[in-house]
């Protein structure tokens, strides 16, 4: 019986001395067997020495939070420091890491290494940069010729990079410009003699009234017209009818032709009719002036319908055209709009403000569009035809060129010269450079383009002296 025990007990020792040989020899499972030897003796677990320096601060609860300097929580207490050898080693797996590096260097060559800085400058052997960082291995399959700009998808997502399709579809654009409302010179009307005549009589009418057509004016007396009306009167009974023509071309209106003519006699003062109906912007006739051919006497203008006369930059012109829609507001009438249209691009362009002028034409029935008054225009401009168009981000303007990041799919973008044409509000139209439906970057594409540019100067750089 003792015999058997012995022989148990002795089974049992060289098992775990065995086990603990070869732990001991894999370099592993040192502080478990250490563990379960204290465990065996009845004394608590030895607990091996940090060395090293600190390299950062943790929690003293063991909660994930940690601090690269001293730091103390909330209650006060200070967190605990974390030394090399307490942190995660892979010292002992026997040179996996170099093994593993090598196995992949051997899948992939490298081409050349650049700067971690993104600096045009590469080597074809390993170096470092003057701050002591490793210069960065490009692998074959990775340096793209063109100026194709290759991103992971992580990348993607953390940058926003996101695109669009290009659409076919009309470009409209609303352009705010200052205008000035002015009278229509085609509805001002200037009020003369076309003879010889004393002004025996003015109107009780001043400049700013209003007046309508057939209204009496100023009432005069003149030799020639009064021996055109006696040849009116006394030429009605026979063939001659050359007195009424005579009259009308002195400039009488037929009212007052008609009255001679019915009553038989010329009046010794003849009445002057208002030609027009408007408001009166000059008053020049007095009672008792000699007033020869041709002199004005009255200037008077129809405001029934008016101009207001904006000026456009000459940016914004090529949007600009007749017949297009016209919003105008004015500050002295808040939340009142007249809408009209263009009528004409004047043909020139004023140099000291580098703007054209457009005529707005608008219906003033109430007469509250004054001129002079400052207004604000809006123009419904652009072109009611179908265009490619992208959304105004896609474009990037270098000063030289302008481009668009096309993208290829699979993290691939294609940076690609077009020739924009009219601007939208939001959008703008490409002439040339892509086709409906394919996809440009509308966001984050400057990132896109440093990239571009750096590949290319890499690729510019390296094409004759790091090829493999």
């Amino acid at each position: 019986m003792r015999l058997g025990r012995f022989l148990f007990a002795s089974t049992v020792l060289i098992a775990v001395g065995a086990g603990t040989y070869a732990a001991g020899i894999n370099g592993i499972g040192r502080e478990h067997v250490e563990r379960f030897v204290s465990a065996s003796a009845g004394s608590p677990p030895v607990k091996r020495q940090a060395t090293g320096k600190v390299i950062y601060f943790r929690h003293p609860d063991g909660v994930p939070e940690y601090s690269a300097g001293p730091k103390q929580t909330s209650d006060g207490r200070s967190f605990l420091e974390v030394r090399q050898s307490e942190d995660v080693n892979y010292d002992d797996l026997g040179g996996f890491n170099d093994k593993a590096t090598a196995a992949v260097n051997s899948i992939r060559k490298v081409l050349y290494y650049r700067n971690p800085m993104g600096l045009p400058d590469t080597s074809k052997v390993p170096k470092k940069d003057s701050m002591g960082m490793d210069y960065i291995p490009v692998f074959e399959g990775e340096a793209v010729d063109g100026g194709i700009v290759k991103v992971s998808p992580g990348k993607l997502q953390r940058t926003g990079v996101r695109s669009v399709e290009a659409k076919l579809k009309p470009i409209s654009r609303t352009i705010r410009v200052p205008g000035t409302v002015t009278l229509d010179e085609r509805r001002v009307s200037v009020v003369t003699m076309r003879t010889d005549a004393f002004i025996e009589a003015v109107s009780d009418v001043t400049t700013g009234d209003k007046v309508q057509m057939g209204e009496p004016l100023f009432q005069f007396y003149s030799k020639d017209i009064a021996a055109a009306g006696a040849e009116l009167v006394f030429g009605q009974d026979t063939a001659n009818k050359g007195g009424a023509l005579k009259l009308r071309n002195y400039g009488l209106s037929t009212n007052v032709i008609d009255a001679m003519r019915q009553s038989r006699k010329v009046p010794d003062r003849i009445t002057f009719e208002t030609p027009v109906s408007g408001v009166i912007l000059e008053r020049l006739a007095t009672p008792g002036m000699m007033a020869s051919a041709g002199q004005p006497l009255f200037r008077i203008a129809d405001t029934s319908g008016i101009w207001v006369v904006a000026d456009v930059p000459e940016s914004q012109l090529d949007a600009v055209r007749e017949g297009a829609k016209a919003i105008v507001s004015v500050r002295s009438l808040p939340g009142k709009q007249f809408v009209g249209e263009v009528s004409l691009v004047y043909p020139e362009l004023r140099s000291e403000t580098r703007t054209a002028k457009v005529r707005v034409e608008l219906a003033n029935p109430d007469g509250v569009l004054l001129a002079n008054m400052l207004a604000e225009v809006e123009i419904e401009s652009g072109s009611p035809t179908p265009v490619v168009s992208v959304p105004e981000t896609a474009v990037i303007d270098t000063g030289d060129r302008q481009i668009v990041f096309v993208d290829l799919g699979d993290g691939r973008f294609e940076p690609r010269e077009v020739k924009p044409g009219l601007r939208g509000n939001t959008e703008i139209a490409i002439t040339d450079g892509i086709k409906v439906g394919e996809r440009v970057v509308v966001a984050a594409n400057f990132l896109l383009d440093a990239e571009s540019n750096l590949t290319s100067a890499l690729n510019a750089m390296t094409a004759g002296e790091v090829k493999p």
